[in-house]
């Protein structure tokens, strides 16, 4: 099913776009007709440096996708567009600047006209004003859990993953089981309270905590024994995997259905 719907995504003219312009010198280069109208009198083979240049494009792509831990197929390709577009425009302007300061034109014109896609259909998000407020929430009822995340409106890392928590939210929301957003950037008390740094710098934003039963249970990113900070990729799968979202999703919805099958009892007798 993951493979289909990202095949479905792959459609989408971002994505094919930025698959092209990625392959453009390979395909340029070896395309006989194509070489020898750029190229004349060229052998229509890569060269030394070529060669080089895109076995170290390679090894970047491997290094920087498996840090970030792209997990699909989609995500793999998004996280390497960056690198393999660069390439190619250092390899075009290699062979001929008049070629390459054209191409670096398109990518910056395809960059404002062909963003990458993200979610935008509805959320089901609770944005809490100060840490009172969300207190108040988690002592009112802690049958429910929340999923809450710790953002900063300027910060880029929140803004990207606004989109998926989103869509999270839209997914997975229950009477008992809730998503709620915080932002740091207004209400400092909270970064001291939740022990978030809120500087420009922060590898802590954003930040996202599973709250059960009024007691934190999961935290994105989290320290490690030595009081380092892990490294966390909040893309969907991820956060399904570090939260356990569906089994979490799954108890919520029993519990919910055995209430209602109490009240039903109650009103019989």
């Amino acid at each position: 099913m993951s493979f289909h719907k990202d095949l479905k995504q792959l459609l989408k003219p971002y994505y094919w776009v930025n698959i092209l312009l990625s392959v453009s010198y390979v395909i340029s280069k070896r395309t006989s007709l194509i070489c020898n109208s750029l190229f004349p009198g060229s052998d229509c083979e890569l060269d030394s440096r070529e060669t080089e240049i895109l076995f170290f494009l390679m090894i970047v792509v491997m290094l920087r996708t498996r840090k970030a831990g792209s997990v699909t197929m989609v995500n793999y390709l998004s996280s390497s567009f960056v690198y393999t577009k660069i390439a190619n425009l250092i390899l075009w302007l290699y062979a001929d600047v008049r070629y390459g300061l054209p191409f670096g034109a398109l990518l910056i014109l395809f960059s404002l006209i062909l963003p990458e896609p993200t979610y935008a259909g509805p959320e089901l998000i609770t944005y809490f004003r100060g840490t009172q407020v969300l207190d108040e929430e988690l002592k009112r009822n802690k049958n429910t859990s929340w999923l809450i995340c710790l953002y900063a409106a300027w910060h880029p890392a929140c803004v990207n993953f606004a989109p998926v928590f989103a869509e999270l939210s839209a997914t997975y929301s229950l009477d008992n089981l809730k998503f709620g957003k915080l932002d740091i950037g207004r209400y400092p008390e909270a970064a001291a309270k939740y022990r978030i740094q809120d500087g420009p710098t922060s590898r802590q934003l954003p930040t996202v905590i599973l709250i059960r039963e009024g007691n934190e249970q999961v935290r994105r990113p989290q320290a490690d024994s030595t009081g380092k900070l892990q490294k966390f990729l909040f893309s969907k799968d991820n956060m399904k995997a570090a939260f356990d979202l569906d089994d979490v999703h799954q108890e919520c919805k029993q519990r919910l259905a055995a209430l209602k099958a109490n009240r039903k009892t109650e009103k019989v007798e």
